[in-house]
């Protein structure tokens, strides 16, 4: 089984964030980054995967030169080769811009089962992989809590909403969206980090990312002040509205 998992390096959640000066995208020059969680999740359901099926598990990174961090992390882990897609411009680009350009790297390879994340820890859109599904003509599940490889194709388990769950089928080839917490994460060893030396690492360059089907104008910090607001009238008034605040502003009952 011949399997390409997508991940993207993100600002570690411990680093405090600073907006960059044009207020469009975070200060990221001297931030400390990491591997984005649930594509931590995918690559080690594909690892999983290649030894009970055997194959190939391929990583694949849209970012500037410094996303060689967390695919060198994935390598260590376990990942046979790399693709790195190498932009600046893709550090913060929509998911129609990031699918396409993971589509037009990865056509020709000829997968027989796609791996991302369920979405990433900055932008949090979850579009990346149902695009590139249809960018690439597969069929797709988003979700995934558990996947079942067999000879007639897979069988995956998608979370619902409420506590529900949803047994489907699929043909192979096929992509996955990953949720986090479907395993138990492995870490890299001192083998596998010297191993990771040696793997191939194939960078492509995208001829043109073309124009984004949406960009981000402005970002800010939520507001943490504090606020004080007096309730008049009588008992009874004071108390409708106090109730009305705590349902509609507050959102606790």
């Amino acid at each position: 089984m011949k399997i390409a998992v997508c991940i993207k390096q993100v600002v570690t959640r411990e680093w405090q964030l600073r907006v960059n000066d044009a207020k469009n995208w975070i200060r990221d020059q001297d931030a400390s980054f990491e591997l984005n969680e649930p594509d931590a999740y995918a690559l080690e359901e594909a690892l999983r995967l290649k030894e009970k099926h055997s194959g190939e598990v391929v990583v694949i990174s849209a970012g500037p030169a410094r996303a060689a961090q967390v695919i060198r992390e994935a390598l260590a882990r376990g990942a046979d080769r790399a693709i790195h897609i190498e932009s600046d411009a893709l550090a913060s680009a929509d998911a129609c811009t990031v699918a396409e350009a993971i589509a037009s790297a990865i056509r020709e390879e000829k997968f027989d089962l796609v791996l991302t994340g369920l979405q990433s820890d900055d932008q949090g859109f979850g579009q990346v992989g149902v695009i590139l599904a249809e960018k690439l003509g597969m069929p797709h599940a988003t979700i995934i809590m558990e996947v079942q490889a067999g000879d007639s194709g897979l069988r995956v388990k998608r979370e619902l909403e409420g506590g529900w769950f949803q047994w489907i089928a699929l043909p192979m080839p096929a992509l996955l969206t990953i949720q986090s917490g479907i395993n138990q994460l492995r870490y890299a060893t001192l083998k596998g980090i010297m191993a990771a030396k040696k793997k191939e690492i194939r960078k492509v360059t995208p001829s043109s990312l073309g124009e984004p089907t949406q960009r981000i104008l402005t970002v800010q910090f939520p507001t943490k002040a504090k606020q004080t607001q007096m309730i008049s009238g009588s008992p009874a008034e004071a108390a409708r509205t106090l109730v009305k605040h705590l349902r509609e502003d507050a959102r606790v009952i």
